[in-house]
């Protein structure tokens, strides 16, 4: 059973970069046309697609966060990280990682974005 689960700092301060990472068990990053994405909800919004890793290492990006977001791998751990800089309390969000196509969701984790 895959399971999915994303770590990382609960509070970041305004501009500097938010770095999380998504551990995938029980199945592999590299796996045929799978896409490991970054999602988010803001409080009170609904769900921001923020981009994707794909199986073969390309990455796909929203255009309005594309400036400012990269997501790597490490295949040796089975992991893939987000890096966001320049946060601002706009940033603020449970930040997901998940491959939506084929139903494999973190549980999420809460970013605040405060001095």
């Amino acid at each position: 059973q895959v399971q999915v689960q994303e770590s990382g700092p609960g509070l970041v301060k305004p501009s500097q970069t938010l770095s999380l990472t998504c551990t995938v068990s029980g199945g592999s990053i590299t796996t045929n046309y799978y896409y490991w994405s970054w999602i988010r909800q803001p409080p009170g919004k609904g769900l921001e697609w923020m981009g994707a890793i794909g199986y073969s290492g390309n990455t796909y990006f929203t255009p309005s966060l594309r400036s400012r977001t990269s997501i790597s791998r490490d295949t040796s751990k089975n992991q893939f990280t987000l890096q966001l800089t320049s946060v601002t309390p706009e940033d603020t969000a449970v930040y997901y990682c998940a491959s939506p196509l084929i139903g494999y969701w973190g549980q999420g984790t809460q970013v605040t974005v405060s001095s």
